[in-house]
């Protein structure tokens, strides 16, 4: 591992001598327009956005500009499982059976196998738009469950893959206690996961000694689920969180409503289903993140639109397991802040993540267009703004458009991309995301007003590549 001294990317690279681009065409929150100068102040973030503007000595992008999309959930660790476990190994296949291939590849997992997956994953990241992370940190011990010397081993890795290849990060430090509904025995392949409130809240609060938050990165918590942490554990992290630096209004991010088999666990053990269950227990709020929700009845979608929590949706990942197909036509009704995430990370691009969102929708409903509207026809437009303002509230971090005030995270698409060029801009977004491309269609991204990929390149993809290759050799020894 790296030294935690040693200069990253962002420290390494000079801010750029002019903090300006003059975009001829740009999406804003509130659509495209033309002519739109961005500049920003020392510390990353937007003090001016002007549409109608002059291009004066500041610098022209080559491409249409659109906002860097936030990335609200993620296992990094298993990118490496990524087709691994795509042959029949029961009539029954599920969910349920791909945990426990999960359960045993973490257990052959090294830190230095950890970092080398999560540097490799965050540039992929950063070449498909997305330039924010919330890693959904639950891999904290070594083989065995014994803990590391520095408790933070596994979490500082990660933080140090993330700053080399600047990407912002909101990590979120798993609460993991039980095997299953009613505080039910954890097995010997959890033993890596399991902590109290008491020793996830140290973790946290080691994070923020060794590395402060700034406006790169930020700590949360996350209670795995309602089947692996009790409402008295929940309740302790939740008032420890509190009590802590930047508690208050820290991101807190739960699994939940998943599977059906959950759904089932969960009314067989208290007579409610979860995010009723949830709702009941905590004082949810803008400040949530409720991953997946796939399964919720009528009470349920109308009792988390009124609490302000974000949905995060993982449509590939989704799909991949075979979890089932929210109503996103309810929930974008509904106005309940949602956003997108890579999760198991078979899919690393957030075009795949909503062009499935809404086709899931179509095969569904028998018809096309689902998640448009009469106020917003443009169903590419409608999505990508929302899931950019839902992923900024889920990171916790002022990643949400280019607005005034928001961090200078942008990316500059390929003009001459033969899928994009000469597009109108009510064309551009639907050829983006609802047209397969050949190669990524972005040319540069910015994060924090640094560029980070430039004409579609990373400075360190090279050797992350080489490290993630000896990795997996690693890995896949038999």
């Amino acid at each position: 591992m790296a030294s935690l001294g040693e200069p990253t990317l962002q420290q390494a690279q000079a801010h750029p001598q002019q903090q300006a681009l003059f975009c001829p065409l740009a999406l804003l929150p509130d659509g495209w327009q033309r002519n739109v100068l961005l500049r920003w102040d020392d510390t990353g973030r937007l003090i001016e956005v002007s549409a109608g503007s002059s291009c004066g000595t500041a610098r022209q992008a080559a491409g249409p500009v659109i906002a860097g999309m936030p990335n609200l959930h993620s296992h990094a660790f298993q990118r490496a499982m990524a087709g691994l476990t795509e042959v029949m190994g029961s009539p029954s296949d599920s969910f349920w059976s791909w945990r426990k291939l999960m359960y045993r590849f973490a257990q052959r997992l090294q830190p230095e196998h950890l970092e080398a997956i999560a540097r490799h994953l965050y540039i992929e990241m950063l070449k498909a738009g997305y330039t924010s992370v919330c890693e959904f940190h639950y891999l904290h011990h070594a083989p065995g469950g014994l803990p590391y010397a520095d408790r933070a081993e596994l979490a500082l890795r990660l933080m140090q893959a993330a700053a080399d290849v600047g990407i912002g990060m909101t990590l979120l430090p798993v609460l993991y206690q039980y095997g299953g509904f009613g505080g039910q025995p954890s097995s010997g392949e959890q033993a890596r996961f399991i902590s109290s409130p008491d020793e996830l809240l140290a973790l946290r609060e080691r994070l923020l000694q060794a590395l402060p938050e700034n406006p790169m990165r930020r700590y949360g918590v996350a209670p795995h689920s309602l089947r692996a942490v009790s409402p008295q554990g929940l309740e302790e992290l939740v008032i420890g969180l509190r009590r802590q630096r930047g508690g208050h209004d820290a991101p807190v991010h739960i699994h939940i409503a998943e599977q059906w088999r959950e759904i089932q666990d969960c009314l067989a053990w208290c007579g409610q289903r979860p995010v009723q269950l949830l709702l009941s227990l905590q004082e949810v709020d803008g400040r949530w993140c409720l991953i997946h929700a796939t399964h919720m009845d009528q009470a349920e979608y109308q009792a988390l639109a009124a609490s302000g929590a974000v949905v995060g949706l993982c449509p590939t990942t989704e799909a991949n397991l075979g979890d089932g197909i929210i109503d996103a036509g309810q929930l974008l009704h509904s106005r309940t802040p949602w956003g997108i995430g890579s999760d198991s990370h078979i899919a690393i691009n957030p075009r795949s993540e909503l062009r499935l969102l809404e086709y899931g929708q179509r095969l569904h409903h028998r018809r096309r267009n689902v998640l448009a509207s009469e106020a917003a026809p443009a169903t590419a437009d409608r999505l990508f703004i929302q899931a950019v303002a839902g992923g900024a509230a889920a990171c916790g971090r002022a990643v949400a458009g280019l607005a005034v005030g928001q961090q200078a995270d942008f990316v500059i698409l390929d003009g001459d991309d033969v899928n994009l060029a000469d597009r109108s801009p009510a064309q551009l977004l639907s050829a983006l995301v609802f047209c397969e491309h050949d190669g990524q269609p972005i040319r540069d991204v910015h994060v924090g007003g640094r560029r980070v990929v430039s004409a579609g390149q990373h400075p360190l993809q090279d050797q992350a590549r080489r490290a993630y290759r000896d990795t997996m050799a690693d890995l896949l020894k038999e």
